[in-house]
């Protein structure tokens, strides 16, 4: 999602194009999770789904627009993961009840959607508003394609668990299962932690205009994006064994979230600012050559 605004902000694609680029990306998409899957009324469950979510953020986009605001931005895409997970258990019950793999899955991408949706809009709601935001919203076609974006990476994200209630290769809980619970675990805590000890941080009127380098932002610049990574790593190594044909499209999740967070939006724009605020100081540049840019150094 932040990758395609990215490339919408920076000129590099019309918003046209942009638009084809979404379209054709997530009929492919449901296309490929959609083969060995269940359906209902002949039509696969699994393209529901993603038609599902770019419904519900177009619903959404409309009265954003015409307030011009975004400060629900953030919050309609965690509902858009929770409404998805609800529709698709609620669609293959009758046909095959979800087993332990895909409860578990479930379960997993409940307290992520949760936990992340309450904590970015708390953080919008403290600062009133996102910059980013500050120029898309005051084009329609604009600020659509950003609500659409925001689908995609919804329905990208939560391919992996989409393919494990939806197919019909049901395989029992295994090694794989309890590897990637674990990825997923590890990834979580670090994660939260991270944005804990950030937004503390942030709040001590002591710190203002300081940059964070204790806790785990002493041993990585973005020890918080080394958690989503992995916590999706996990994710998608659940559900390998249940995979088949095109459906290993989904085994991409990981890829798609580490180039997004680390070479397009999410670790290049903070570190051009954190250049930008604190770049000529000795300071900083110590932390820059100790600390790596994403993996945690143990020592």
């Amino acid at each position: 999602m932040a990758f395609f605004r990215s490339l919408i902000r920076r000129g590099m694609l019309t918003s046209v194009t942009t638009l084809l680029i979404v379209t054709f990306t997530a009929v492919a998409l449901a296309w490929a999770g959609s083969q060995g899957g269940m359906t209902l009324n002949e039509i696969p469950v699994f393209a529901l789904a993603i038609g599902l979510a770019f419904v519900i953020n177009l619903l959404a986009f409309v009265p954003a627009f015409l307030l011009q605001t975004e400060i629900f931005f953030d919050l309609t895409g965690s509902l858009t993961f929770l409404v998805v997970l609800a529709f698709v258990v609620l669609a293959v019950w009758r046909l095959a009840p979800p087993d332990a793999r895909a409860w578990l899955s479930v379960a997993l991408t409940i307290t992520w959607a949760i936990r992340l949706g309450v904590f970015l809009t708390l953080r919008i709601r403290r600062t009133g508003k996102d910059a980013r935001f500050d120029e898309l919203k005051r084009s329609l076609l604009r600020f659509l394609l950003t609500w659409m974006m925001q689908a995609l990476w919804v329905s990208f994200t939560l391919a992996p668990v989409l393919v494990m209630l939806t197919t019909q290769n049901r395989k029992p809980f295994d090694g794989f299962a309890l590897l990637g619970l674990l990825l997923w675990v590890v990834g979580f805590l670090i994660e939260v932690v991270a944005d804990v000890q950030k937004s503390r941080f942030c709040a001590d009127p002591s710190n203002q205009g300081k940059f964070i380098q204790t806790g785990l932002w002493s041993r990585s610049r973005h020890p918080n994006y080394f958690g989503e990574i992995l916590l999706w790593l996990g994710m998608t190594t659940i559900a390998l064994p249940v995979l088949q044909g095109w459906q290993w499209v989904v085994a991409l999740t990981p890829l798609f979230v580490a180039l997004l967070l680390i070479r397009i939006s999410g670790v290049p724009l903070l570190e051009r600012r954190a250049e930008e605020r604190w770049g000529a100081l000795l300071e900083y540049q110590e932390y820059k050559r100790r600390t790596p840019l994403l993996i945690p150094r143990l020592w």
